[in-house]
């Protein structure tokens, strides 16, 4: 049955022009937000008309009203009286690691004793203790856990992710984190190969990059079940060679580019992902000018992870208001995974305009059009804006206000979110 939404408040619709939004037009209200008043007709999954909402009740319901967000049919059509609560788009996380088992709550005490992430990787604790405990788990409890996390993230607004491997480190078990993550649902799902994480326990750096090059990217790509290929290239994990040649392997068997760079230190990661023709590089958290300008003239969106360095106890923000005032494409996401374990953007989005001097809208375009810029829609549609044509994913929130979205750290903002045309009360 096709929905139509009336009385809508202020609607962020984030539309117009293509490609990711830099700079001052990020903030724009008078091209981004369209005053209280509409309606939208939905069907199939898609917004079919947005209009205005008294012309759009007298034309399709006779001028009837329902009951509110929970729905009533009328005319053939489900109405919900949005009650002049604000909508803005659905939201899409560009950067997860939904799919892991085991549990490293210990390592924070570790981090206040003074050890660092590559100490503690040495004390058994890290990405290796995490493939350890992934890697005994079956296909089925994989499935059921990423579930379990996508029912938080909707509960959050999120309606599309990013959900990478790299936690098995060998072929047989990152070829079934690909098969869980195709087989998760409630959310548009784009997957992610990071084989290139860290090295296995028993085996050196350098023979396993032989193994990846030899077997496991190739096992990869004739499954079908990567979009993008991601290393991590950081001093003390992947080279810069080594990542360089993962990727050009990578890019040969038709995967998208994706990379985690310069995290810790300055490692020269950003400038290769811009060299590369990356769509993104992520965290890029020391990354210096240059290669943030390399990184704009190439394309590649710059992926900001604010929970990181939140979740680490840290002070030091990556500069997303000199993107912004460099008019650089960027993003954020919340990073997922067992030491960032936040799967709420509205948070990501709290920190970037209270922590990192962001305005909310601009905040609000990092984490929904910006971001599904680089993350593809499961069935190709536009996302992360509310256009005629595109996704009909949206969140309406429990305030007549857009600005409320990223303003109640710890608590959701959305009355509903709608995925796929199916709105889910909250």
């Amino acid at each position: 049955m096709p929905t139509l939404l009336l009385d809508l408040g202020p609607l962020a619709h984030l539309s117009g022009g293509e490609g990711p939004l830099t700079g001052q037009q990020m903030k724009d209200d008078d091209s981004l937000v369209e005053t209280e008043g509409k309606g939208i007709l939905i069907d199939g999954g898609h917004i079919q008309r947005i209009s205005d909402s008294d012309e759009m009740r007298a034309e399709y319901v006779g001028g009837k009203r329902g009951f509110g967000l929970v729905g009533e049919e009328i005319e053939g059509l489900n109405v919900i009286e949005v009650g002049g609560r604000a909508v803005i788009p659905g939201l899409v996380d560009s950067h997860t690691h939904l799919l892991w088992g085991g549990d490293r709550s210990r390592e924070m005490r570790w981090r206040q004793q003074g050890e660092s992430y590559q100490s503690i990787a040495k004390m058994g604790g890290g990405i290796v203790h995490t493939v350890q405990q992934t890697r005994s788990m079956r296909l089925e409890d994989l499935i059921s856990s990423g579930l379990a996390r996508i029912d938080v993230a909707l509960a959050n607004g999120t309606t599309a992710m990013e959900v990478k491997s790299g936690y098995g480190l060998s072929t047989d078990s990152e070829l079934r984190l690909l098969e869980a993550a195709s087989q998760l649902q409630g959310v548009s799902i784009d997957s992610t190969w990071l084989g290139a994480h860290a090295s296995p326990p028993d085996i050196e750096r350098e023979t396993y990059v032989e193994q990846i090059l030899s077997e496991q990217l190739p096992a990869v790509i004739d499954s079908g079940q990567a979009r993008s290929a991601d290393v991590f290239c950081e001093p003390g994990w992947f080279t810069l060679e080594e990542t360089e040649d993962i990727c050009r392997a990578a890019m040969e068997g038709g995967l998208d580019i994706r990379l985690h760079v310069d995290e810790f230190v300055d490692g020269g990661g950003l400038s290769l992902a811009a060299e590369l023709g990356a769509i993104s590089g992520d965290h890029a958290h020391w990354s210096d000018s240059q290669a943030r300008a390399e990184a704009s003239a190439a394309g590649t969106l710059q992926c900001f992870l604010p929970g990181t360095p939140f979740s680490m106890g840290e002070t030091h923000f990556p500069p997303a208001s000199e993107c912004v005032e460099f008019e650089y494409p960027w993003c954020a996401a919340t990073d997922f995974n067992p030491n960032c374990q936040i799967l709420s953007l509205p948070f990501i989005g709290n920190l970037l305009s209270q922590r990192m001097g962001v305005d909310p809208l601009a905040s609000l375009v990092a984490v929904s059009r910006n971001s599904g810029y680089v993350t593809k829609h499961e069935m190709g549609l536009k996302h992360g804006m509310v256009v005629e044509g595109g996704a009909a994913d949206l969140n309406i929130l429990d305030s007549p206000f857009w600005e409320s979205w990223c303003q109640r750290p710890g608590i959701s903002p959305f009355a509903a979110t709608m995925k796929g045309g199916d709105l889910m009360l909250h």
